[in-house]
């Protein structure tokens, strides 16, 4: 058939033909957006929303689409809800649009016109470019190559090879309805997606011709991130293993059994066909050439009313339909959305820290005027013009300045962004984490009649103790320091001394008496310089900060009342915010004083301590030697002198200050080296991730371990577990004794038989009546011939060679009383980590379900840490140690949960729980559901069950652990009694 003009007149209404069907899923930013988008196109719209939460305004708001909730097809349930999707079309025209993409509306049009004057073409489209939007830029990528444009072969075997040949996928494509829908009523339910976009593009070149129209059609948001359909295509059509191999069989086979023009054709000759089909579209896209993004132009927007500034890209490819100013126009307009309405993922993250500088520029201080505040406007406006909240701001300000034209400029951009329904951007901010951080500091503050009641007891207690602070301000840098001074004048303390030691001219001839003392320093004597000062200081509690951090209104003054009178503190870590390097706030929710992760991750655990003066004097101050590990090397050094004795832990963020550089501090790894030394280790200090470290405490001896089997009719797990630990553990001072419980089997009975006399590394130990986990534990402990016992569960499996020897690394330290390992599964997603009593209403584990290269919650996935308990799937104990605590309790936790009460007995004596990510097993991690066991526990340890010291009480105790903790008021009038 000849081809008819696409230009042909249409007298039949577009909504009479044409049917946008925009998929989403939990995205209710991305589709109010696209639904303002397509609110201008006379065509019907059904919104197919399988989100578990229905948007209840979306049908007010966009009265004009056909909105249907379909919250039974998940995510996953992409067929499903595809399929019962068509079949409500009653249109003979329709489209797939994704709720992140622009389908140009004139290409629509100019698609559906030659559908509709060429009956025997199926399916119709232009070509499309990618976005990826930014903070205040968006990227546009070259997403496909010129092809061939018209696959208008009789034969439907020429038209499907020549089509996955040129392969550009169709699914976005103008389709007659009737073929969505016969294909989709004959898809086979739960084919994969790969297979779904496959052979969709199979069965509509088998029935009908397709055109690719030489326009601009789509303008895609480029998949920055791993789909959570987890798909590839090439790997279902490449992959040779023998599963691979036979599913690409069976769908071949599949299409070959479905109606289509191909159907007069034998059975075998259409499934060969479709195999040569699938070969096709691979190599097309192993050689990249119809699917290929390249960077073309990066699109800036920065100044209110003003178009945005564009760059174009090394390369670019003026054959494509692109190069013109109508899309050029068109691109403007989508980026006026994506940056007034927006939704990216990737976006908001780099949003969030520019929203909170805005917001803390939006902040009217005590000393400000007209003109204060208008610069600060104008300054927020710069950081992002799409800021509705700033533009509104300014432009009152502007009404009392001698500035019409900015003013005029500004009100018109006002009515530009109000013209598209945009989230309100403090809404938008305080869904931010770092929003929700500051909802949750501001929800801390005293109530003014609780600040009088304060006022009172601190008055009568002398003021409350005195805090002298040590501020750097090595960089002279007024701006900061400003920053400061506000955030202390804005608390509700004022009992502080303030030292400024600063590089730069002294504003002010000031006494260490004063407020507010200023020392000239400079790079080289700064630390001499504060050593001196603390002498003379008459402050009870030390701070070492740096100009431009921010204290926090309630920080110092929950400080003041906890310490009151308290007696043999020396040091006290706080909680703290620290700004990342994109500006965005993150909460560093420090768990109770925690060695391990202090030498670990210094950065984040030995920074803006709260230091007793006398120790401090005591400790002759901070050495100059280490001036990028100050406080490090102070905590080690009280460390050396007391131990972990007077070292505490508040609770409390004090500080919202920046986080340390993401990159190695070689003068942390020095301070370490002297600190392990002046214990008596010639230890390694090593890193593997920038700010964290990992110590081979280079222990001169190589004690015997025994490792603990039970034998429990389980004779499948038992050869596992021995065969991994013998093939997989370098350390060989070790024996492997397995306790069998009495068992029924004659199979397990003839292998345990076969073990017996060969040599001394495998002992077997046999129970002549049936005993309890603990007992048996217990049984087989006793017989033991190792310095040190692990308790293994048969149905682990060890993964890396030198599990052993981490657990004995940190076994030997004379502080340590147990170590645990880092459970997994066979994909490498972590089963069970450190374990915290009271999470989830009982017993949980952190880090479940991250994967094995995740950092975790301050880098505690990736370092050793200390627990109260840890798991006895794979738990390393002195022997002497375990004997001194009476064992596992055989009764009380006969077969549960003994574990765990050996761990909080241990800790009770004084002893260090270590979890270390180096010794890694393949294991469930599944805790026991003994309801009634759980509740023994709990009553034995009821204190260190209302608040474990190594997890924060800040922190949620639902869910996976390690996120924010809902926003509550301090109990001030507790802290007052």
């Amino acid at each position: 058939m000849q081809v008819q003009s696409s230009n042909q007149t249409n007298v039949t209404p577009l909504n009479e033909l044409f049917t946008v069907v925009i998929i989403t899923h939990n995205r209710s930013a991305f589709l109010r957006r696209t639904l303002h988008y397509y609110s201008s196109y006379p065509a019907k719209v059904l919104v197919l929303d399988s989100s578990t939460q229905r948007d209840e305004g979306i049908e007010e708001d966009f009265p004009y689409a056909d909105y249907r909730h379909l919250p039974q097809y998940s995510y996953k349930g992409l067929q499903d809800k595809l399929t019962w999707g068509v079949a409500q079309v009653t249109t003979p025209f329709m489209v797939f649009a994704a709720d992140d993409d622009f389908l140009l509306h004139d290409a629509l049009t100019e698609s559906v016109r030659f559908l509709h004057a060429n009956p025997d073409y199926g399916l119709c489209h232009g070509y499309g470019i990618m976005y990826l939007t930014r903070d205040t830029e968006v990227s546009y990528f070259r997403r496909e190559r010129k092809v061939h444009e018209d696959y208008n072969s009789e034969s439907a075997e020429d038209r499907v090879l020549q089509f996955m040949d040129n392969f550009l996928p169709p699914f976005y494509a103008v389709t007659r309805t009737d073929l969505l829908q016969k294909w989709y009523s004959l898809l086979p339910p739960g084919t994969g997606f790969e297979w779904q976009e496959i052979g969709h593009t199979f069965y509509l070149l088998s029935c009908a011709k397709a055109r690719i129209l030489p326009i601009p059609f789509a303008v895609r948001e480029l998949n920055y991130a791993a789909s959570e359909h987890n798909t590839n295509v090439l790997t279902v059509l490449t992959f040779t293993d023998a599963k691979t191999v036979a599913d690409r069989e069976q769908f071949a086979e599949f299409l070959a059994s479905i109606p289509t023009p191909l159907s007069d054709k034998p059975v075998a000759e259409i499934k060969q066909i479709a195999l040569n089909s699938f070969a096709t579209v691979a190599e097309c896209l192993l050689a990249g050439r119809t699917l290929k993004g390249t960077l073309i132009i990066r699109s800036f927007w920065r100044e209110a009313a003003e178009p945005p500034v564009r760059m174009f890209g090394p390369e670019q490819f003026v054959e494509m339909p692109f190069y013109n100013k109508p899309v050029f126009d068109l691109l403007t307009e989508f980026e006026f959305l994506l940056h007034a309405m927006p939704a990216g993922k990737l976006q908001l993250q780099l949003l969030e820290g520019i929203l909170l500088k805005q917001h803390e520029l939006l902040r009217v201080h005590p000393n400000d005027n007209e003109r204060t505040v208008r610069a600060r406007l104008w300054e927020a406006l710069s950081l992002n013009v799409f800021n509705r909240t700033v533009v509104k701001r300014l432009v009152e300000s502007l009404k009392n300045a001698d500035e019409p034209e900015e003013l005029a400029k500004l009100q018109g951009w006002v009515q530009r962004l109000d013209s598209v329904p945009g989230q309100d951007n403090r809404q938008l901010f305080e869904n931010m984490p770092s929003g929700q951080l500051l909802q949750w500091l501001d929800a801390r503050d005293p109530q003014p009649a609780q600040l009088t009641a304060i006022a009172q007891h601190l008055g009568q207690h002398g003021g409350g103790p005195r805090f002298g602070i040590l501020l750097l301000d090595l960089d002279a840098d007024m701006v900061k320091l400003q920053s400061t001074f506000d955030s202390l004048v804005g608390g509700y303390c004022k009992a502080f001394n303030l030292v400024v030691f600063t590089t730069g001219d002294l504003p002010a001839t000031t006494t260490v008496r004063d407020t507010v003392h200023f020392v000239k320093v400079s790079s080289s004597n700064y630390v001499a310089q504060i050593n001196q000062l603390i002498e003379q200081s008459s402050a009870d509690w030390m701070l070492l900060a740096e100009a431009g951090d921010q204290f926090t209104a309630s920080g110092l003054l929950r400080a003041s009342l906890e310490l009151q009178g308290v007696d043999g503190v020396r040091a006290v870590a706080m909680d703290e915010l620290q700004r990342k390097a994109n500006g965005a706030l993150v909460d560093v929710f420090r768990p109770g004083v925690n060695l391990d992760l202090l030498q670990s991750v210094p950065s984040l655990m030995a920074r803006h301590w709260l230091i007793n003066r006398q120790a401090l004097v005591q400790a002759r101050g901070f050495t100059a030697d280490y001036p990028q590990a100050l406080e490090l090397d102070l905590l080690l050094r009280l460390i050396e002198d007391g131990g972990l004795g007077g070292l505490a832990h508040l609770a409390e963020p004090l500080l919202i200050c920046n986080a340390a550089a993401e990159e190695e501090n070689v003068q942390e790894r020095q301070v370490l080296t002297r600190h392990l030394a002046a214990r008596g280790y010639r230890a390694q200090v090593s890193s593997s991730l920038p700010q964290t470290w990992q110590i081979d405490y280079q222990h001169p001896s190589r004690p015997l371990v025994s490792i603990v089997l039970r034998s429990e009719d389980n004779l499948e797990q038992l050869q596992q577990v021995l065969v991994s630990v013998l093939q997989r553990t370098r350390y060989q001072q070790h024996e492997i004794i397995i306790a069998d419980n009495h068992s029924q089997s004659t199979e397990l009975a003839a292998w345990l038989a076969s073990l017996d006399g060969k040599g001394k590394r495998i002992r077997v130990l046999r129970s002549d009546v049936r005993l309890s986990a603990s007992a048996l534990t217990n049984f087989a402990s006793a017989q033991a011939n190792g310095e040190y016992l692990v308790l293994l569960a048969a149905d682990a499996e060890v993964v890396n060679a030198n599990w052993l020897e981490a657990l004995v690394n940190q076994a030997q330290r004379p502080e340590v009383g147990f170590v645990g390992a880092k459970f997994m599964d066979n994909r490498g997603v972590t089963t069970q980590a450190g374990l915290v009593l009271g999470l989830n209403d009982h017993l949980g584990s952190v880090f479940v379900g991250e994967r094995k290269d995740a950092k975790g919650y301050l880098f505690g996935h990736q370092v050793e840490q200390n627990y109260s308990a840890l798991s006895g799937a794979c738990l390393m104990i002195r022997k002497a140690l375990f004997d001194a605590v009476g064992g596992l309790d055989e009764e009380h936790f006969a077969d549960a949960f003994a574990d765990v009460d050996l761990c909080l007995k241990i800790t009770d004596a004084g002893y260090l729980g270590v979890w270390t990510p180096q010794a890694q097993l393949l294991h469930s991690g599944l805790l026991p559901q003994a309801t009634q066991v759980r509740a023994a526990l709990r009553d034995k340890w009821q204190t260190r069950f209302a608040q474990d010291a190594t997890y924060n009480q800040n922190l949620s105790l639902t869910g996976k652990g390690f996120t924010l903790g809902q926003a509550s008021g301090i109990d001030w009038a507790q802290l007052l009694a």
